[in-house]
């Protein structure tokens, strides 16, 4: 009778064992053997990534940018002016302003300075305004038979 009750109890095993199987193959294939239906429903997205960006061009159009300003031969006390184009070239709208640096001689920038018509004003995106730099040498400048620097116009995020 142990015999017989053993065989009993493992095909009773084997069966609970084909359920489950049953079972999970069932649940796994669902979609598949009863058809479940199913939606999708596309939408689309875009953004604008925040940037800063500025040209400083020598026509309105906005075609050649300035890389150098050539101030030619000044005389002590003299003064020149030059207007060049910036463009906002970012996505948000920037203040602008304007600084000199690596002067050469060392002592130039005692005797000569640069100014703008554009120092604190706002720009917007891809808004174009003139500027008029104005270049001044100093009445009593000696010793400095020539010169260069480097013009940096920077556009800050208004806030």
């Amino acid at each position: 009778m142990s015999s017989e009750n053993n065989a009993s109890k493992k095909v009773q095993m084997l069966r609970i064992a084909g359920i489950i199987i049953a079972v999970s193959l069932l649940v796994a294939n669902a979609h598949y053997i009863f058809g479940v239906l199913s939606s999708v429903y596309p939408i689309g997205s875009t953004g604008v990534i925040a940037s800063a960006n500025l040209g400083v061009y020598s026509e309105i159009e906005c075609v050649s940018e300035v890389s150098t300003m050539d101030w030619q031969t000044l005389r002590p006390g003299e003064s020149k002016s030059k207007t060049v184009y910036v463009k906002n070239t970012g996505t948000v709208t920037l203040n602008l302003s304007m600084t000199t640096t690596d002067w050469s001689p060392l002592g130039a920038s005692s005797y000569i300075t640069l100014a703008w018509t554009r120092e604190g004003t706002e720009i917007q995106p891809d808004e174009v305004l003139a500027a008029v730099f104005t270049l001044t040498v100093s009445g009593s400048i000696q010793g400095i038979p020539s010169f260069d620097f480097v013009i940096r116009v920077t556009g800050t995020e208004s806030t």
